[in-house]
């Protein structure tokens, strides 16, 4: 649980920024941008670098996977997004969407009307969220940071370079990271793999099914994208087997509605006649292992002096998973929590950072912000939560956003949000696979519906 210090002023009044600064904000995903409108209504002179050349981050489609499947050869060309053709999102679009800009199919029925709709979608809706905000103004597209780094008057030397190979040094007052953490893959360790002849993939590089055609499969995990990916290759895989070590290690068990699929515990190992056996005793002769297993934090262009690390998906210290205190507050994380409904988070995050960097509010001192956060980590290891889970938020996603919220003097989380999203993540487990197309919480549609009305008229008369 989230424990706010007493030292900060809450809900306090907007009012002109006391100081204008200078930042830069590495990234224009759906954290990024939000980023650049937040910092922009405060008065702060934005500039986002970008790599590619369109706003989106990692849902931004491409068909390209990289040259080495499983991810881990450092001379490979990166891919950033991790999207696969079929994906769907596992929010409803009321949820889903920044809070003052809601996520609504478009009166002409054009796109994806549907509730849970496609990655398309998703990226129009942050498109039109930068076109409507100026965003696309602030980007500087087709960039990449190479350097991120402290020089003298606590300012910050960002280094990049263009598609023209053109290299750029510039000086910031500060910094705000919003590089996503969806492409450095994370792997399983399976004792004996080293030796095992067939192929290894993670499923950042999965993009359609054909490829498994009449393959035996073995994937691992049971997160969001091992959910959807196991039911896509069921279609064309002879048999796919999911490993997770969700399930006991007795577990054999036929996927309902599938006669191709079973799952089992995971893999105890793998051999070089090309067998794997699971912690049940089962023995699969596979061709292909795809790691489901998430992914790892990763700011390769980031030089701090040690004084930010990433150890075992715990990025730190951060002050309230955001502010390293020794540099706080021009130096800033935004959307590093998982399990959580992403857009609004990183839109609160960004609303916090930026009223911190104009004055408007104030964090407590360093030492109080580093007593804060090791007692956070104390808590975590008291509780046997592994280190690994330090940004998993899935118990108290809500009571963190309030209290970005009460910080940075905005309206809290709506109460029909919270309730909508307790909903659809009950109705996944009891029905993962139809509770994109069937759901019971038309209440609460309306009830967002009539919240929505506010924000939408008022996007009309600001466009006119």
């Amino acid at each position: 649980m989230v424990n706010p210090p007493s030292t900060i002023q809450s809900n306090l009044p907007a009012m002109l920024p006391l100081h204008s600064r200078n930042v830069a904000v590495i990234g224009a995903g759906a954290a990024g941008i939000v980023a650049a409108r937040e910092l922009g209504r405060e008065g702060h002179k934005v500039v986002v670098l970008e790599k590619d050349n369109q706003i989106g981050g990692t849902w931004v489609y491409t068909p390209l996977v990289e040259t080495d499947p499983i991810g881990l050869d450092p001379g490979r060309e990166i891919i950033h997004s991790s999207l696969y053709c079929s994906l769907r999102t596992n929010l409803p679009r009321e949820v889903m969407g920044y809070t003052d800009y809601p996520f609504v199919p478009r009166k002409s029925g054009s796109g994806d009307p549907r509730r849970f709709p496609g990655h398309t979608e998703v990226l129009t809706y942050l498109k039109e969220f930068g076109r409507d905000f100026g965003i696309h103004e602030m980007v500087r597209y087709e960039t990449e940071v190479l350097n991120v780094g402290l020089v003298e008057n606590n300012k910050w030397r960002v280094r990049s370079k263009t598609r023209h190979d053109c290299y750029i040094d510039e000086i910031y007052d500060a910094v705000v990271v919003c590089n996503g953490h969806y492409t450095e893959p994370r792997i399983a360790d399976i004792p004996g793999i080293n030796s095992w002849p067939g192929k290894q993939m993670h499923s950042h590089n999965y993009r359609v099914p054909e490829p498994f055609q009449d393959k035996v499969v073995i994937l691992i995990g049971g997160s969001a994208s091992a959910v959807d990916i196991c039911r896509d290759i069921a279609g064309v895989a002879k048999e796919v087997y999911v490993a997770s070590r969700s399930v006991a290690d007795e577990t054999y068990e036929k996927h309902p509605g599938y006669d191709n699929m079973w799952h089992h515990p995971m893999i105890e190992s793998a051999h070089k006649d090309g067998t794997v056996v699971f912690r049940n005793g089962n023995v699969v002769l596979a061709d292909v292992i795809l790691h489901c297993t998430g992914y790892k934090y990763n700011f390769p262009f980031l030089d701090t002096n040690g004084n930010v690390t990433v150890d075992d998906s715990c990025v730190g210290p951060l002050y309230k998973h955001v502010f390293p205190p020794v540099f706080a507050p021009w130096l800033s994380f935004v959307g590093l929590p998982w399990k959580v409904v992403p857009f609004p988070l990183c839109e609160l995050q960004c609303k916090w950072i930026a009223g911190n960097l104009s004055g408007r509010l104030a964090l407590p001192s360093q030492e109080e912000m580093m007593e804060d956060v090791k007692a956070f980590y104390s808590k975590l290891e008291a509780s046997g939560i592994p280190k690994r889970y330090t940004h998993n938020m899935a118990s108290y996603q809500f009571d963190y956003d309030d209290w970005l919220a009460e910080q940075s003097g905005s309206p809290g989380i709506e109460e029909w949000r919270k309730q909508m999203y307790n909903a659809v993540s009950k109705k996944k487990r009891d029905g993962p696979e139809t509770y994109r197309d069937e759901w019971e919480d038309h209440d609460l549609i309306l009830q967002a519906e009539e919240d929505f009305i506010k924000h939408i008229s008022s996007r009309v008369v600001t466009k006119k």
